[in-house]
């Protein structure tokens, strides 16, 4: 059977990343799908940070079974800042994004699916402290103070953030220059269910 990766993506994602998903993961067998909130319509385009691509969604975060997935990725870029939009400021964020990565975290710490983040992707987890809480990982420098305050345990080495990380089912990664090592990475975890 195919294994499958859901990629969650939104408006200003991170190109190079992109590219290499839908480069790497098919060649090595590995489906690829783009989800996102899609606020009530069929399907949305949206475009990359450098304006070179757009990706054409279908799949609505809300409407997602995570049981169809081997991983979920929250692509880099600016995109999960903009998914993690609050509609009730004062309560629990409610963002359809945050409540599948809800899901997905808790299937991740019962080895059901591999979790992905990279560069400024964690922000997607600042949204809730309870999902990044105690977890050990990496990130862009520029949203360390985010991750800290979220709880995150930011590893670093000689005064950086290390270029990749994993701990258990979560992978992340420091930037779009790793992303070779990072895909390489999710690819040989996922291949273990």
């Amino acid at each position: 059977m195919t294994k499958k990766v859901l990629v969650l993506v939104e408006e200003h994602y991170d190109e190079t990343e992109y590219n290499v998903f839908n480069e790497f993961f098919p060649k090595h067998g590995i489906e690829i799908e783009y989800g996102s909130y899609l606020w009530g319509n069929d399907s949305l385009t949206f475009e990359g940070n450098d304006k070179t691509s757009k990706v054409e969604v279908s799949i609505c975060v809300s409407k997602v079974n995570l049981n169809d997935y081997a991983g979920l990725i929250l692509v880099g870029g600016y995109a999960m800042d903009r998914l993690r939009y609050e509609t009730k400021l004062g309560e629990k964020n409610n963002a359809p994004a945050v409540e599948l990565l809800r899901r997905a975290v808790s299937l991740m710490d019962s080895n059901k699916i591999a979790i992905g983040t990279i560069c400024h992707s964690l922000w997607l987890f600042c949204a809730d402290k309870t999902l990044l809480n105690g977890r050990e990982v990496t990130c862009a420098h520029n949203i360390v103070c985010d991750v800290a305050n979220a709880g995150g345990k930011i590893m670093i080495e000689d005064g950086e953030t290390v270029e990749l990380h994993q701990q258990g089912l979560l992978i992340t990664g420091k930037h779009p220059g790793c992303v070779d090592v990072f895909v390489e990475k999710f690819k040989d975890v996922i291949n273990t269910f």
